[in-house]
């Protein structure tokens, strides 16, 4: 070893001039490269249709069908607002960024923009000016996604009615205002080839791949997300966070993933927005549901579920608590402490606003969906979605006023809610919880 050592040693010093220069010269290249790309305008890419897209009428039913399996009305209109005509806001900690106007408007929303400016916009994040787009677009997933879809999805918006709406202007701190910056961010992490079918899987796999991958882009929420805002994908799908609320972990690990649920009860979730013993969506996940994966046909949905079988099992970050036996109601008074929370107040509050629904048991009183035994969100000590369920309530796909979860954030104070929530946490969920009147003031 020591002579080899001595080799090493001999060979770089007798070399060092020449591997110096070629050093620089992989510097050079590579500075030059990079600012090539900084600076340089980004090209309109060359697109044109395969023979095999469809044309006419069927091709704009094809583009309907892909705009949704995409998700796009979700993000591109606001609550109570007209379909894709953007001005959504996304809250993050360097400022807020609003969603554009996708429909035909010639002044305001994508009536002018060209195929090619609307491929790259989707595929590179680029807009019509070439200027950056911020990926709360998802083009990270989007990039996989062929031309032919792509142009499919352009033909069906393009018969929307033109509706002419500017979007707030996006309030970033610098530097996240200037745009050039995401150059060197997207040269990191965005995918710079389109899916690529896997020769070795079957053909419901690869069309499951390619709704979870690129259309649905699922693992944009569900994938945790590092320093850079980039998706950490060596625990891809492994759960992420998104704007307060948990996206579970959909990997097939059995304790904090899907590992035990069976392909119906996952065909289910993704199509109702409801499994019977793992409780219901909620939040993004459950407009998602409503507005996309509800419409999807059932070959879709089977094919969600074969590649989510196939996903290796990762535990979720989010949870990695030990589960502790059921706790024991404790003596508890109007004012909160940490070992109050899970007494009296929270036991008195769920009887008489919760029990009628969800029953004492856990199980539903007048609709499964009420269940809570089973649900991610009682398992989760800090209560994340629980929290935001309570405050916000949440809906049924078809808008039932029987079936929805009320809001209770005007109904009840900080410390009452904490005292609810580490109740149900520790009396269905059989965890620890430690929500503080603190958290649900943030969660407001």
């Amino acid at each position: 070893m020591i002579d080899r050592l001595r080799s090493v040693a001999k060979f770089l010093v007798s070399n060092w001039r020449c591997l110096v220069t070629i050093a620089i010269s992989l510097a050079v290249v590579v500075l030059a490269g990079a600012a090539v790309f900084f600076f340089w305008p980004h090209s309109l890419p060359e697109v044109a249709a395969s023979p095999s897209q469809p044309q006419g009428a069927d091709l704009v039913a094809r583009g309907k069908h892909l705009t949704i399996a995409a998700d796009c009305e979700a993000c591109h209109t606001t609550p109570g607002g007209k379909p894709f005509v953007g001005g959504l806001a996304f809250k993050l900690p360097f400022g807020t960024i609003y969603s554009p106007n996708i429909t035909p408007d010639q002044k305001t929303g994508i009536g002018d923009w060209t195929d090619a400016e609307f491929v790259r916009a989707v595929r590179s994040g680029v807009g019509k000016h070439g200027e950056d787009l911020y990926p709360a677009f998802p083009y990270t997933s989007y990039a996989l996604l062929s031309t032919d879809d792509i142009l499919a999805i352009r033909a069906y918006l393009k018969t929307l009615k033109p509706i002419e709406y500017t979007p707030p202007v996006n309030d970033l701190l610098f530097p996240f205002n200037q745009r050039y910056v995401m150059r060197s961010w997207k040269l990191l992490f965005v995918p710079w080839h389109q899916f690529e079918n896997d020769p070795t899987k079957s053909a419901a796999w690869n069309q499951g791949a390619y709704l979870v991958e690129a259309l649905a882009h699922c693992g944009e929420c569900h994938t945790p997300r590092g320093l850079m805002f980039q998706r950490e994908q060596w625990k891809a799908l492994s759960g992420g966070a998104v704007d307060g609320w948990i996206a579970w972990n959909i990997t097939q690990d059995k304790e904090t993933g899907i590992g035990k649920w069976s392909d119906a009860d996952i065909a289910s979730y993704i199509s109702k927005g409801h499994a019977q013993g793992h409780g219901p969506a909620a939040g993004a996940m459950r407009q998602a549901i409503n507005l996309s994966l509800s419409k999807l046909p059932q070959s879709d949905v089977d094919a969600i579920v074969t590649y989510l079988r196939d996903i290796p099992p990762h535990t979720a970050s989010y949870q990695n608590e030990p589960i502790i036996s059921v706790v024991p109601a404790a003596q508890a008074s109007q004012a909160w402490s940490p070992q109050q929370t899970s007494g009296k107040l929270g036991e008195r509050i769920f009887e008489g606003a919760c029990a009628s629904c969800h029953g004492f048991d856990g199980r539903g009183q007048n609709s499964s969906r009420a269940a809570l035994i089973g649900s991610h969100s009682i398992s989760d000590p800090t209560s994340s979605n629980l929290l935001r369920i309570i405050l916000q309530g949440s809906s049924d796909p078809d808008g039932s006023a029987t079936t929805a979860m009320p809001a209770f954030a005007d109904a009840y104070s900080d410390t009452e809610l904490a005292a609810l929530s580490n109740y149900v946490i520790e009396h269905f969920g059989g965890r620890q919880g430690r929500v503080t009147p603190n958290d649900v003031a943030n969660a407001r």
